[in-house]
């Protein structure tokens, strides 16, 4: 830093400038303030303020994870910015250790990142990162933003200069290719479950519904739509391709594959046992919490106990073939059993989509480092250990990916319980020193033969010079 550069002026470097501003760069960002001597951050998100999928904040819908897998608390407990102070800060603390709640409800998550996200400072909501780019005659990276208006019209353009990137941009909601001209057509009663509350008041509405998909938000919009309805007139159907609606895998052994220890033995096997493995291994993380699967069995026996079934149809290994509209306002799905190899149709009111999410494509934000970027036998980028794009050896500054990078390092990527310790690795690997030290085993499997601790992850490019403490730049 020079006297001519200010800290604030537009051509000073940032250590650090984060592209979107979910759980998991909202992690990073309060990790990185509290690194000794600070950092120089700045993050971007296009969204005017934080939300986490707003639309599945269902009345007692919980996090499949314990509370201790919030931002910060798994690799820094004495944080401010902790689910428990942020509890201390509402006056709730007692309420909440009265409660003995291990598994908080969304909603509560939601809350608690929205809180760190007013206080933190560096943050710059309703700013859309345009593009990221190497500069080689400064050794920096250029990354170019819009600010946008109320309307989300660009209303002024920036340029923000950065020694290292880290790219956040989260998941999109997954809509299956038979269904996605009527999910994208106005007026049609089609609907990914990202959306269901904004759509509930007229789902419980709608004479018939179709709920498709097995995992634990169909489990939980099906479950409410259920207890909303009259006993007796449910009108309901719960379709889904895999061959059971089954409990997710929640042994305690069963959940060290999202571990730091397990992270390590993936990243380190070969790209095509990777690339065999991750399919295979769907009920680690799409399986439905075996609470919802009890509450859902125990309402529809609810149901029954003045005789007759509830009208109530659930069905796993169905595929929808093809869907169009009928008359004005009700939708026609043609299904498949995929053991049985029969067909059939079926006409209903609505369709809510609960078919997950799939990774946002950083494509577009690497086109810039096209160039520079090491790919796979695949196609996609090549990500080593500390989650950072491989470059070529001219590009002196890293980039670094949060949630793309299931392929290189598991069923752990998406994973709230992960967000501190992926995030220290990556301000580990920046600082080229150890602000958050890290335990060198977590698990009690051995996933490996070979039996060796986790190797120190070295930095890339230079150790940066702790700054002064950080002042609110947004």
């Amino acid at each position: 830093m020079t006297a001519s550069t200010p800290r604030n002026a537009p051509e000073h470097p940032h250590d650090l400038v984060g592209v979107g501003i979910g759980p998991f760069n909202l992690s990073l960002a309060a990790l990185a303030h509290g690194v000794p001597g600070g950092l120089d951050t700045a993050f971007f998100e296009q969204r005017p303020e934080f939300h986490w999928h707003p639309g599945l904040l269902i009345d007692g819908a919980t996090l499949q994870v314990p509370f201790l897998a919030d931002l910060v608390t798994l690799v820094d407990p004495a944080s401010p910015w902790s689910f428990l102070n942020y509890l201390r800060a509402q006056d709730r603390l007692f309420p909440f250790y009265f409660a003995e709640t291990f598994h908080i409800q969304r909603a509560e998550y939601d809350a608690y990142c929205r809180w760190v996200s007013t206080r933190l400072p560096g943050l710059h909501f309703g700013h859309q990162v345009d593009s990221v780019r190497w500069n080689p005659e400064r050794a920096l990276f250029e990354v170019d933003h819009s600010r946008l208006d109320a309307s989300g019209e660009a209303e002024a353009l920036g340029r923000t200069y950065a020694r290292n990137v880290v790219l956040g941009v989260g998941t999109e909601p997954y809509v299956p290719e038979p269904l996605r001209p009527l999910a994208d057509a106005p007026g049609v009663p089609v609907l990914h479950s990202a959306d269901y509350l904004d759509h509930r008041a007229r789902l419980v509405a709608a004479e018939h519904v179709t709920v498709i998909g097995s995992g634990q938000s169909g489990a939980e919009i099906f479950l409410d739509l259920l207890r909303a309805r009259p006993a007796g007139a449910e009108k309901l159907h719960w379709l889904t391709r895999t061959e059971a609606f089954a409990p997710m895998e929640y042994s305690k052994l069963g959940l060290e594959h999202f571990t730091p220890d397990y992270t390590r033995y993936f990243h380190g096997l070969p790209e095509p046992v990777r690339n065999d493995l991750v399919p295979r291994q769907w009920q680690l993380h799409k399986g439905i919490d075996t609470d919802t699967l009890a509450a859902v069995h125990e309402e529809l026996y609810r149901r029954t106990l003045h005789g007759g079934w509830p009208d109530a149809v659930i069905t796993p290994g169905v595929r929808v073939r093809t869907a169009g509209r009928v008359a004005a306002a009700k939708v026609e799905l043609h299904l498949e059993h995929l053991q049985q190899g029969s067909r059939s149709r079926l006409t209903t009111d609505a369709v809510v989509l609960a078919t997950g999410y799939r990774e946002r494509s950083v494509e577009r934000m690497l086109t810039g480092l096209a160039p520079y970027l090491r790919r796979d036998s695949a196609g996609r980028p090549r990500i080593d250990q500390a989650y950072r794009l491989v470059l070529d050896d001219s590009v002196t500054g890293s980039v670094h990916v949060q949630n793309a990078e299931k392929h290189t390092h598991g069923v752990g990527a998406p994973d709230l319980g992960l967000a501190a310790w992926r995030s220290a690795t990556i301000l580990n690997a920046i600082t080229g020193k150890e602000p958050y030290p890290l335990p060198r085993r977590t698990a009690f499997t051995r996933f490996g033969l070979d039996g060796r601790e986790a190797p120190r992850i070295p930095a890339q490019g230079p150790e940066l010079t702790p700054l002064t403490p950080l002042t609110d730049r947004s």
